[in-house]
C-alpha cells in the first residue's frame, strides 16, 4: 500500500510538469528507464485487459495495434482462448495482484468484466494513472458513473465507454440535423430494444452448483453479496441478475439513447417512472417501460431545447408507430418526434431517416471519426491532457450519460412504490421517498393447475424500507474487503 500511494502521490505531483509534453520518458510514468520501455506516440502501448471472454476479447482485437502485455478473468475456461491469442501477455485471476505486479509498466486498461465491477477496477486504474477503456454501462450505480467522471477529470487520463456507435458516421448524421433544426422542437423521444436475449423474470435458484475449478466464483462477485453459485449466473447470463447486471436497459441503452442525451443535450433528469412485468427481488423483469422528463435546457445550434420527455420500452414493448413508418421495425431504434418532422435513427444512432422522406443536406461540423473506437481511445492515450482530443464516449459525457441509464433501473426496481419519482441529480437522491415507506418484492413467483384450477403462489416476499433501498441502489455498500477511492473534491 505504501508503494501504491507513493507511486499515485508521484503521478499527481508530476501532471503538472508533464502537461503538454506528447512524448512522455518512460520513466516519469512509473516505468522501467530502458529502450524497450519508453512510450510515444509513435511507439506501441502496453495495455492489460481485465474480462477477457465477451466483449473484453472484441476489445483486445479492436487494440492490436498496440502491446498485450497482461490478461486477466475469473474464469480461465471462457478466457482460453484469448490467453492462447497472446501466450506472451501475463495471466491473472484477480485484477488487483496484475496492477500491483505489473502496473509499472502498463499505459491502459481495458475492462470489460460483468457490470458491477466495473467502476472498482476503473478506479484504481485510474487512480494509477492508467487510462481506461470501459464496456457499457460504464457502471452498476449512479454514484460509481459519479466517481469515474471525476477521477477521470482528477488524473486526467483518456478514457472511453464501450458503446461503439459514438464513433460511427451515422451518429454525427443525426446529431447535425438534430442541430440544424430540421425537425424543429422536440418534446417527445421514444427508443425502444429487443433485449433481453438472455434469461430474466425468474425466482431466486434454490439449488447450489458445484463451482468449476476454472472459475474463481469469489473474484466474479468480487464487491457484491455473497451468493451461492448456481449456472444460470455465468457465464453471460449474469446480466439479468441486478447483484451483478443492469438487465436490459443497462445493457442497451448505452447504444440506444445515446443520440437521445448528447443530442439534445440531456444531464439529470428531474422525474422518472418505471414499469414492467412481474419485479423479482433478485432478477431484472422480462420486459420494462421507463418514462424520464428533462427540464428546458436552452438552445443547441439553432435547435431550441424545451422540455422533453423519453421513454425507454424493451422486451417486446414498442413504441406508438408514427405516421410514415409503417412497415418498419421498431424494435432496437430512437424516434425524435419535431414540431416540423420525426426522425428515426438505428440502434447505435446510425441510419437516420426522416418519415417525411426528406433527406437533409446541413454542414457537417462533427470530428469524422475514421477508426474504430478502441483506435479513437488509443490515440487519445498518446496525446498529452493539454493537446488531447476527447475520444467520441470520454468520461465527462458518459459518466452523466450512464447515470441517466442506471437511474431508470432503479425506476423499474422502485415501482412498488406507485408513484413518479422526483430526482434530484446534482446530491443523487430521491426527494419524495419517505423514511417509513416500504416497498414489498417477490422471492418466488409460481403457476400451477390443481384440480383444474389456477393456483398463484406469491407468498414468498420481501419487505424492506424503501428509503434505505434506495440510497443502497445509488451508492452500493460494498462487501468487506472491497473499496472504491473517495470522491475527488
Amino acid at each position: 500500500m505504501e508503494n501504491n500511494n507513493s507511486r499515485r502521490t508521484f503521478l499527481k505531483a508530476g501532471a503538472i510538469g508533464i502537461a503538454g509534453i506528447t512524448i512522455v520518458p518512460a520513466s516519469v510514468l512509473g516505468k522501467s528507464t530502458g529502450k524497450s520501455d519508453r512510450v510515444s506516440p509513435s511507439d506501441k502501448l502496453n495495455i492489460a485487459a481485465v474480462g477477457i471472454g465477451g466483449m473484453g476479447r472484441s476489445n483486445i482485437n479492436g487494440s492490436m495495434t498496440e502491446n498485450i502485455v497482461a490478461l486477466c478473468d475469473v474464469d480461465w475456461r471462457y478466457a482460453a482462448k484469448t490467453f492462447n491469442d497472446f501466450p506472451q501477455a501475463k495471466r491473472y485471476w484477480d485484477y488487483r495482484k496484475m496492477l500491483d505486479e505489473m502496473g509499472k509498466s502498463i499505459d491502459a486498461v481495458i475492462v470489460a468484466t460483468a457490470d458491477h465491477t466495473h467502476a472498482i477496477i476503473a478506479a484504481e486504474a485510474m487512480t494509477m494513472g492508467k487510462h481506461v477503456y470501459v464496456q457499457k454501462p460504464l457502471t452498476h450505480t449512479v454514484y460509481e458513473s459519479r466517481l469515474l467522471t471525476s477521477l477521470a477529470e482528477k488524473y486526467k487520463v483518456a478514457t472511453q465507454m464501450g458503446n461503439q456507435g459514438a464513433s460511427g458516421l451515422g451518429t454525427n448524421h443525426t446529431l447535425e440535423w438534430l442541430w440544424n433544426n430540421e425537425i424543429g422542437e422536440i418534446t417527445r423521444v421514444d427508443a425502444s430494444s429487443d433485449r433481453p436475449i438472455w434469461p430474466q423474470g425468474l425466482n431466486r435458484p434454490e439449488r447450489e452448483d458445484l463451482i468449476p475449478d476454472t472459475l474463481n466464483w469469489d473474484l466474479f462477485t468480487g464487491p457484491a453479496a455473497m451468493r451461492p453459485f448456481n449456472e444460470i449466473y455465468h457465464p453471460w447470463n449474469w446480466r439479468g441478475w441486478w447483484d451483478y447486471g443492469t438487465g436490459a436497459l443497462g445493457d442497451m441503452a448505452c447504444h440506444i439513447l445515446h443520440t437521445a442525451f448528447e443530442g439534445l443535450q440531456l444531464k439529470y433528469p428531474t422525474q422518472v417512472q418505471g414499469t414492467s412485468t412481474v419485479v423479482m427481488a433478485d432478477c431484472c423483469p422480462t420486459a420494462q417501460k421507463v418514462i424520464y422528463k428533462f427540464p428546458e435546457r436552452g438552445m443547441k445550434d439553432k435547435l431550441k431545447l424545451p422540455a422533453v420527455e423519453v421513454t425507454w420500452y424493451d422486451g417486446g414493448f414498442t413504441p406508438p408507430r408514427p405516421a410514415g413508418a409503417e412497415g418498419r421495425d421498431l424494435n432496437n431504434c430512437t424516434i425524435f418526434h419535431g414540431t416540423k418532422d420525426t426522425l428515426i435513427c438505428g440502434s447505435h444512432g446510425g441510419e437516420p431517416w426522416l418519415t417525411s422522406g426528406r433527406i437533409p443536406i446541413v454542414p457537417k461540423k462533427l470530428r469524422e471519426i475514421t477508426v474504430e473506437h478502441e483506435q479513437d481511445w488509443i490515440r487519445a492515450c498518446k496525446e498529452s491532457p493539454e493537446n488531447r482530443v476527447k475520444t467520441a464516449s470520454d468520461f465527462s459525457k458518459a459518466g452523466p450519460f450512464n447515470e441517466m441509464v442506471v437511474m431508470g433501473v432503479l425506476a423499474v426496481r422502485l415501482q412498488g412504490l406507485r408513484k413518479e419519482l422526483i430526482w434530484d441529480g446534482i446530491n443523487m437522491k430521491f426527494t419524495n421517498i419517505g423514511p417509513e415507506e416500504k416497498l414489498k418484492f417477490r422471492l418466488k413467483s409460481e403457476f400451477t393447475v390443481l384440480n383444474g384450477d389456477p393456483k398463484w403462489n406469491n407468498k414468498d416476499t420481501e419487505l424492506v424500507n424503501a428509503q434505505q433501498f434506495a440510497q443502497e441502489l445509488i451508492k452500493h455498500n460494498y462487501r468487506e474487503g472491497w473499496k472504491l477511492p473517495d470522491m475527488p473534491v
